[in-house]
């Protein structure tokens, strides 16, 4: 498998990032200029929106997930993204909208309420390529394109 498949999130979550991010900047600018007397807080309000616009631009180029070299990583901010082969997946459970990817030794959770719904159909195509048994998989019986 030698391709690179992002999987995005949703426009929705990007965006409420985005205005949060904005809203708190603003806040905290107003905030610092119209009070005579300048406390510790104000400049807080700042730091919480641009750690949210920073969110969002992480979230915007690294997006939810990342398929590549056989290999599907759930991207995190702090650099702590799980990874795991999958070649060594040996269960994919479905609950609640999620998909729990199982190894022998790590295990991958993936909230598709957060995947943009083409994005969603790719993983999908991906995770049923993968010729589990049909006891250990949702997959099975159903065909994606």
């Amino acid at each position: 498998m030698k391709y690179k498949v992002k999987i995005k999130f949703k426009k929705k979550r990007l965006i409420v990032n985005l205005v949060l991010g904005l809203v708190w900047i603003i806040l905290g600018t107003v905030s610092v200029v119209t009070n005579d007397k300048i406390r510790w807080t104000d400049y807080g309000y700042l730091v919480i929106g641009i750690l949210y616009v920073g969110h969002y631009l992480y979230d915007l180029a690294n997006q939810y997930l990342t398929i590549e070299n056989g290999t599907i990583r759930k991207n995190g901010l702090y650099g702590f993204g799980k990874k795991i082969d999958l070649s060594e997946i040996n269960w994919i459970k479905k609950f609640a909208g999620d998909y729990t990817l199982k190894t022998e030794k790590k295990e991958l959770k993936i909230n598709t309420e957060l995947i943009d719904k083409d994005s969603l159909t790719e993983l999908n195509k991906i995770l049923a390529g993968l010729n589990l048994p049909t006891e250990k998989t949702p997959f099975a019986n159903r065909v994606y394109n």
